[in-house]
């Protein structure tokens, strides 16, 4: 077995520890990767790998970083799932004999990021944990950099459907599971849907309901769980204690910033399943789930990060509460008329950095000079935003305005921090001149003694006589005397030679030597006299915390508002009326994200009607290319925004509250789970019948497409059916069977509206207009030809669909039963096969005498047009 060398040795105990991470091992100004570490590091981070002795003469594999430099590589591990181990050294070097002790200070995991580097200023980075018991799911999530902590317990039949709609609204980095769940569980099965999230087992032995609520109330300092409000939540308890215990295990730091947590319960928000957050890209573009082309980025001129975050969130958890709703457009709307306060706003917060991401760096104790420096320059807005207060009227600008203007913690950060504070803290230049008198002191000694040089040198210059004589400095030598040449014969005899140029000789003295070691010694002194008061000013700060939360969280509220009203303003949105009435009514309406891209001028606005009484199901029919998604998913659009408090594109709009908002569009396969489009289409369709209610919107795009015509018309129809006699659900439907449209007849609240067209000279002019009434066609067969499909193929297809037209086309839907079904017949005239066919034993054949009877069959009918052919070859 091969003897490693000390330093080995102690690498691979802390590795150990650690089998899960790249571990970085600091070695003096590098962070070193070794072994199988090293080799997975030098692929990712493109930097090369070499060898190190590691005892006996045995080289193992070595790649490393510098340390000021290491967040960018650290970032990119994250970004490929990996965890990363910080392992410093706990010792100064020139103080220890032997090896330095080193110990890990911190593991970085994608789920517990918070140098700001590393993360978008505009996302929240979730960690998630899920817990489950007999009867509920539980559901814990954070984002470590702002100390956002949040915990939820969902049971009854959708609890599992609610559980992946939070996760695919979180987006989480990093999800945490217990080590013995099955592979059958839903929580894998959670897990197995989002597989850019990390998932990291847990000890099992945190499941524990009783070690959970004891590590809950140890850590929040509570006696009892009731004022967290989790005493009826045994499942969300174990979630909050699961990601609490991996915090204390990965980030090593204190932990200040976590000071509360928020339990909700998904009901209390606009129900949006994974289907419509998708389908309507409400914060992700469908083409590749980015931020462009979503109705996120059309809304969001928010001037901080801060702000930015939390119009995500309202955006993706739309109110229910009808008083909380206006409370929003209220403010909206004092802002959309008050161009001043507007733009004074906006101005204040365009100063303003991300106090919420600095106080979670303040509280986690890592948060640097120039990060404190960048806090207290956002306090020092605080009073002016206050100015406003008497000038708003509105209850939630005014709750806003009265924020805490954290004065007592402006005048410390003033009274200690530099204004030009470096972004190290082992920089220097940290502390305020004035704030300490030794560190004015050394300050003055280490960096100002200019003086004393200029008297010792010109002291020099007459003792020795020699005018030509000064003093200079290099890193090499440190301070020294250059005397010419020509005045060497001059030189005192207690001068020592330190080195000899072509022109001159340079020189040391007592004097001078002890002067540049006091210098030196006060540099040192200052860096770490400095390092301490910082940490004690960025302790003080610590305490403060939940106050800099509060005051993050009003400011990004302010920004939203402001951010709602500035996109009303620039895009002509109106204010809607929004009530507990069951009506849906749009005038004008537009679709935010089609309009912005297409411009105002050229988006035709429509208009929408919907009641829970005689218009609560819309059938519409068109053209593919005509406008009915659009048109649909503009009305899911403008509803939710309503709700989250925003004005909408239209001229006038009225929004009954709906509860759920469901999408069913477009189609796509789930080939790994072996689905068809088909299949995953019904399994849609079945999630909304099962959950949709009186309150809710229903948007249903072709029901019915991926099987045969008159099964999907069957489908379609039926779906129609129950939605209208069993659910009530205010609802779009857009088909292409246009047989549906006579259910307008015989069920009530059903009626018709159609996308018009224009038909010029053979070519099909789509006008975008929906209007009443049924379309007669889908001019399918133009679309195609504006597909670029070939002239032949076009011709062909018109040709068939006049004969099919001839004969009446299939049947109308009143008539649709399964005595009126008519299959084409195998042959169209009768065969003599097919008698012979009919006839046959299949099962006392065997497989050879099939494939016999199967060529002669096949010459018996082949043969003839054979002959034909030559004959016709024969007589040219």
């Amino acid at each position: 077995m091969t003897k490693l060398t000390p330093m080995m040795e102690q690498y691979r105990a802390i590795k150990e520890q650690y089998p899960d991470c790249i571990l970085f091992f600091r070695l003096g100004d590098f962070y070193e990767m070794f072994f199988e570490d090293a080799e997975i590091a030098a692929q990712i981070l493109e930097i090369v790998l070499t060898a190190r002795d590691g005892g006996s003469g045995v080289k193992v594999p070595m790649c490393g970083v510098p340390f000021h430099a290491a967040d960018t590589y650290i970032s990119r591990l994250i970004a490929k799932g990996y965890r990363v181990a910080i392992c410093e050294q706990v010792e100064d070097p020139a103080l220890t004999k032997g090896l330095v002790k080193r110990e890990v200070v911190r593991v970085i995991t994608p789920g517990t990021v918070v140098d700001v580097s590393m993360l978008e200023a505009g996302e929240n980075n979730y960690l998630v944990a899920l817990a489950e018991n007999e009867s509920a799911i539980g559901l814990a999530v954070i984002d470590v950099s702002t100390g956002d902590f949040q915990a939820t317990e969902v049971s009854g039949p959708e609890a599992s459907s609610l559980v992946l709609s939070e996760l695919y609204r979180l987006r989480p980095a990093e999800c945490l599971i217990p080590a013995w769940t099955q592979r059958e569980s839903i929580l894998y099965e959670f897990t197995e849907k989002f597989q850019n999230s990390v998932v990291t087992e847990m000890d099992p032995t945190y499941y524990q309901y009783a070690w959970a609520e004891a590590k809950l109330r140890e850590f929040f300092e509570v006696e009892d769980l009731v004022e967290l409000g989790l005493e009826s939540c045994p499942a969300a308890v174990i979630a909050a204690a699961v990601i609490v215990a991996f915090l204390e295990s990965t980030c090593r730091a204190q932990l200040k910033h976590l000071s509360r947590i928020r339990t909700y319960q998904p009901r209390e928000y606009l129900g949006l399943d994974v289907n419509t957050r998708r389908n309507l890209e409400l914060t992700r573009n469908l083409k590749d789930g980015k931020r462009e082309g979503s109705l996120l980025a059309v809304i969001d001129c928010c001037r901080t990060a801060m702000g930015r975050r939390l119009l995500q969130r309202w955006l993706e958890q739309p109110l229910v509460d009808v008083k909380a709703i206006n409370e929003r457009l209220d403010a909206v709307e004092e802002m959309y008329n008050s161009f001043s306060l507007r733009e004074r706003i906006r101005e204040i917060l365009g100063d303003v950095h991300d106090i919420e991401r600095l106080a979670g760096r303040i509280g986690s104790g890592v948060a640097s000079p120039r990060e404190v420096l960048a806090l207290k320059n956002s306090l020092i807005n605080l009073p002016a935003f206050k100015a406003l207060l008497p000038e708003v009227r509105t209850h939630l600008l005014k709750k806003i305005l009265e924020l805490d203007t954290l004065e007592d913690v402006y005048r410390l950060l003033d009274s200690v921090l530099d204004e030009n504070a470096p972004a190290s803290i082992r920089e220097g230049g940290i502390i305020k001149p004035g704030c300490n008198p030794e560190v004015d002191e050394l300050r003055k000694l280490a960096f100002e003694g200019k003086e004393w040089l200029l008297e010792y040198e010109q002291g020099e210059r007459e003792r020795t006589g020699i005018k030509s004589l000064k003093l200079g400095f290099n890193r090499v030598f440190g301070y020294y005397i250059e005397v010419t040449k020509p005045n060497v014969h001059l030189v005192p005899s207690h001068y020592v030679r330190k080195q000899t140029l072509v022109n001159a000789e340079r020189y040391i003295t007592d004097d001078l030597k002890n002067y540049e070691e006091k210098v030196l010694s006060a540099r040192e002194k200052l860096v770490l006299l400095e390092q301490e008061l910082f940490q004690v000013l960025r302790e003080e700060v610590a305490c403060h915390v939940s106050r800099l939360q509060e005051v993050a969280g009003a400011l990004a509220k302010l920004d939203v508002i402001a951010c709602l009203a500035e996109t009303a303003f620039r895009h002509d949105y109106v204010r809607p009326l929004v009530d507990d009435s069951d009506v849906i009514f749009i005038k004008n309406g537009r679709h935010p994200v089609v309009e912005r891209f297409l411009g105002s001028e050229s988006f035709v606005p429509n208009d929408t009607y919907l009641d829970d009484k005689e218009r609560r199901l819309a059938i519409i029919t068109g053209p593919n290319m005509g406008g009915k998604s659009t048109y649909m998913r503009q009305v899911a659009l403008i509803t939710i925004l309503a709700q989250v408090g925003s004005f909408v594109p239209a001229t006038e709009a009225r929004i009954g509250v709906v509860d759920q908002v469901f999408t069913r569009v477009g189609a796509s396969d789930d080939l790994v789970g072996g689905q068809s489009t088909f299949m995953v289409e019904m399994v849609e369709v079945a999630h909304i019948l099962k959950n949709a209610t009186r309150k809710s919107l229903v948007i249903l795009d072709e029901i019915g497409r991926g099987t045969s015509t008159f099964d999907g018309m069957s489908i379609a129809q039926a779906v129609l059916e129950h939605i209208c006699s069993h659910i009530g659900a205010k609802t779009l439907f857009a088909t292409h069977y246009h047989e549906l449209t006579g259910l307008d007849e015989v069920l009530a609240g059903v009626f018709n509206l159609s996308v018009s067209v224009k038909e010029s000279a053979g070519t099909v002019i789509f006008l975008k207009k929906v209007i009443p009434g049924r379309a007669d066609k889908s001019y399918g067969i133009q679309v195609a030809g504006l597909a670029g499909l070939p002239v032949g193929v076009i011709q062909r297809a018109g040709d068939i669909l006049r004969s099919l037209e001839s004969k009446g086309g299939v049947d109308k839907v009143e008539a649709i039963n399964a005595s009126n079904v008519v299959q084409l017949a195998l042959f169209q005239e009768e065969h003599p096969l097919v008698e012979e066919l009919k006839q046959l034993e299949l099962d006392d054949m065997t497989p050879l005498e099939a494939l016999q009877l199967l060529y002669r069959w096949r010459e018996q009918l082949v043969a003839p047009s054979k002959k034909g052919k030559r004959n016709k070859r024969g007589g040219g």
